[in-house]
């Protein structure tokens, strides 16, 4: 279970949540770290958007759970004010760096 932040003491938390994302799994933590790649389109117009999710390959299922795991384990470590604050991030390192 990963360490619990509750508002207070925020820089030992951040440390414990290093070390404990790190261990379950260091693909997560390069993730939250270098913002995963997810599945993009890019139109005639050269406009860059999400790919919708029927054209997914297997390696786009794979960057996209890669980051709902990583975003998972965050939002259980947080309080109801911080998830509130943080769950309508679309990546990992979104809600890394603004806890």
């Amino acid at each position: 279970m990963p360490p619990f932040f509750d508002g207070n003491n925020y820089s030992h938390w951040k440390a414990k949540m290093t070390i404990f994302i790190q261990a379950l799994d260091f693909n997560l933590w390069e993730i939250i770290v270098n913002d995963p790649e997810l599945p993009e389109t890019i139109s005639k117009k050269g406009v860059k958007s999400l790919k919708p999710r029927g054209l997914y390959m297997d390696e786009d299922r794979k960057k996209v759970q890669l980051n709902a795991k990583a975003k998972h384990v965050i939002i259980c470590a947080l309080n109801s004010n911080e998830f509130n604050r943080v769950s309508s991030y679309a990546t990992a390192k979104e809600m890394w760096d603004d806890v």
